[in-house]
């Protein structure tokens, strides 16, 4: 029998212009995206009422994140006013920054497991850590 693991995930969309640098194409000009972001929280044991995290606070976290890019060209919002501002980047920022926020309160029971980013409805990059 092997380890218990629960998952939950919660989506979140926020509107941002961006244009990738050193592209060679048209997306190095600035052009924006409704962007999905699809978080996953993972625990091998639930909290006392039986929950890998709340929902609520999963959606405090991210929706935090969410809006540092909300109606924002990402090129301007550090980290971004150095990394490339490509879905993959987006992903890892999104998913290290939800990681430290709920360390804080989770103390190593529950992480997040799984960031998903869509540029757009066929366009999907995904970071997680094996």
């Amino acid at each position: 029998m092997g380890v218990p693991v629960y998952e939950i995930s919660k989506d979140f969309v926020f509107s941002a212009a961006h244009q990738i640098r050193m592209h060679g194409g048209k997306c190095e000009r600035l052009h924006g995206h409704n962007w999905r972001v699809r978080v996953h929280a993972r625990a091998s044991e639930l909290n006392r009422i039986g929950m890998v995290v709340d929902f609520a606070y999963l959606r405090e976290i991210v929706a935090a994140i969410c809006a540092r890019f909300d109606h924002q060209n990402v090129n301007e919002v550090p980290p971004f006013d150095e990394v490339n501002t490509t879905a993959e980047n987006l992903a890892r920022f999104f998913y290290e920054q939800a990681n430290l926020a709920l360390q804080k309160t989770e103390g190593g029971r529950a992480r997040i497991s799984r960031v998903d980013v869509w540029e757009n409805e066929g366009s999907l990059a995904v970071y997680r850590e094996e």
